[in-house]
């Protein structure tokens, strides 16, 4: 008997994958890092924690796949931005800054589908430098 790469819905099987509750093609799959991450700005460590999650996204296309830090070992002070934007999986993100540059987001108050993120922090990789190791 032939297996199909689709579930009873026609969408594709992914094991683990959180989909968008008005767009199944939009999902994402959530991951804890194995290992400590520490997150740069220039020379300064901000953040360092073995509670990472990685998250995976598939929506328009195929995103780069992001590092969320608990809120409770990011090290530097991280001041609120007036922005939001809305994401129809995730939630409405607030942004924040260090040292006056915008360098991440949180979903204060996530979506059911991605409760997991609250209380997290992700950032832009261009304003920082993300390590993982031991």
């Amino acid at each position: 008997m032939p297996t199909s790469d689709a579930d009873d819905s026609g969408f594709p099987k992914l094991e683990g994958a959180l989909r968008s509750p008005s767009n199944p093609n939009h999902l994402m799959v959530v991951r804890p890092v194995k290992r400590t991450i520490r997150v740069h700005v220039g020379g300064i460590l901000i953040a360092q924690t073995q509670k990472a999650l990685r998250v995976m996204e598939m929506g328009k296309s195929l995103y780069d796949p992001a590092i969320y830090v608990p809120a409770t070992d990011v090290l530097a002070t991280l001041d609120p931005v007036d922005k939001s934007t809305h994401c129809p999986l995730k939630g409405d993100a607030s942004y924040v800054t260090f040292n006056g540059e915008e360098i991440g987001w949180t979903y204060d108050r996530p979506l059911e589908v991605s409760s997991q993120l609250a209380g997290h922090f992700a950032f832009w990789p261009d304003k920082i430098r993300i390590t993982e190791g031991d």
